[in-house]
């Protein structure tokens, strides 16, 4: 009997210290058990699939509590994705347009009180405005891209051109020599066919004449300056500056044209600079210059921000585990490290010698050009708002209606949308 109340006794304590072991764990939230955070990233483009898993790797071996299970999806379908997952996420990447969209379908969560005032300060602007809507944070800025201007330093040289075009209007004062000195038969190219390549060229030409197609939550399509701003487009293409296929071209296309020395200029994103620069991929290697998206009286310069955010969606069961998995891939260490996929987001890394070290003129430069970071539309509606935008401007580019016609009937479709 003694034997019998013996083990019984020590069976409650035995209880009774797991019981108080359960409790502390619980209150450190997941400590005690193992937590799976299935995250949703996309293929291409910013950090490589591979830095996401060795990051992921690091982050599980610290946090033996939580496994991380990454699954990666070209960005064509990362928004169905996400919208479609019913909860299946805890970490999903999200483009700066979803955002408000994302939110209006109460499918993330609001974070704002997780950045600390330190944290913001040390974020550029632009890049803490892709997760946020109605002065809220839903998210982290994680990966931070905008276009650029990239030149052929041989060709300006040739054409005797010693300073590189500031303004719009000193671009096509450029092109102009150097198609009259036959140096380039097109000196422009762009990535203007009917698609998302084309709104955000359009959204940043019209940003620095001024134009807001978006004003005090209303559309403002049809404002003089969007109108101008499309003006500028098709004059380039109607004065045979700017190459007649860029109406058919995305971004590729337009760096396999500029990397076979067939432009002196292009806009695109930050990935054309490497290979633009490497002698397997170009023709033009060690020839490439890159500056600051051009401006005008009304804007010094506006690139239209690419960057992406890690959010939490609302079914997510363990934010907080979410939340510490966002913290340690948006932290400076993870974004020192692999800083030649992606430049930061945190403006006290862009002095960092590592940093510089990885790409001294595009640091530099992009250093100046995230001041000047602006959004497409932020509304709601943006998926439909752009669709149709596409199909104005492109029509305004191939001569089929004239820059007031598609500003104008884009302005009536706006409204409607706007509702």
């Amino acid at each position: 009997m003694r034997k019998i109340v013996g083990i019984t006794l020590a069976s409650v304590l035995v209880a009774g210290l797991l019981s108080a072991c359960g409790s502390k764990n619980e209150e450190a939230g997941s400590a005690g058990k193992t937590v799976t955070l299935n995250t949703i990233f996309m293929k291409q483009a910013g950090y490589s699939e591979d830095a996401v898993n060795e990051a992921t790797k690091e982050f599980m071996a610290q946090n033996p509590n939580i496994k991380v299970e990454n699954t990666f999806v070209p960005y064509e379908s990362l928004e169905t994705k996400i919208l479609t997952s019913n909860g299946n996420y805890d970490v999903a990447l999200i483009d700066a347009p979803w955002t408000p969209k994302f939110v209006k379908a109460g499918i993330l969560q609001d974070v704002t009180d997780k950045l600390s005032d330190t944290e913001r300060q040390d974020i550029f602007e632009g890049a803490l405005s892709a997760v946020e809507y109605e002065n809220k944070l839903y998210g982290m800025p994680w990966l931070n891209d905008t276009k650029y201007l990239f030149y052929n330093k041989d060709m300006l040289a040739q054409a005797g051109i010693t300073k590189v075009p500031a303004t719009w209007d000193e671009v096509l004062e450029a092109s102009r020599i150097l198609k009259e000195k036959k140096i380039v038969e097109y000196p422009l190219v762009w990535s203007w066919k009917q698609a998302e390549a084309l709104a955000v060229d359009y959204t940043s030409i019209s940003e620095s004449f001024g134009g807001h197609m978006i004003k005090d939550g209303q559309p403002n399509l049809n404002d003089p300056a969007n109108i101008n701003a499309l003006k500028f487009m098709v004059d380039s293409l109607t004065e045979g500056l700017s190459n007649p296929n860029s109406r058919e071209f995305l971004e590729e296309d337009v760096r396999g044209t500029f990397s076979s020395g067939k432009a002196a200029f292009a806009l695109n994103w930050t990935y054309m600079f490497n290979l633009a620069n490497d002698p397997k991929e170009s023709q033009v290697a060690g020839k490439v210059g890159i500056a600051l998206d051009p401006g005008t009286p009304q804007a010094v310069s506006a690139a239209t921000n690419g960057g992406m955010g890690l959010s939490i969606p609302k079914g997510s069961k363990h934010p907080e585990e979410a939340w510490k998995f966002i913290q340690f891939m948006a932290s400076k260490d993870f974004q020192k490290k692999y800083a030649k996929d992606a430049l930061p987001i945190w403006k006290s890394l862009f002095e960092d010698q590592d940093v510089i070290a990885t790409n001294p003129d595009l640091v530099n430069v992009s250093k100046e050009q995230y001041k000047y970071l602006v959004n497409r539309p932020q509304v709601p509606w943006y998926g439909e708002l752009s669709t149709e935008m596409q199909v104005a401007v492109s029509k305004a580019l191939l001569g089929e209606i004239t820059p007031d016609q598609a500003m104008n009937g884009l302005q009536e479709k706006a409204l409607k949308m706007a509702e």
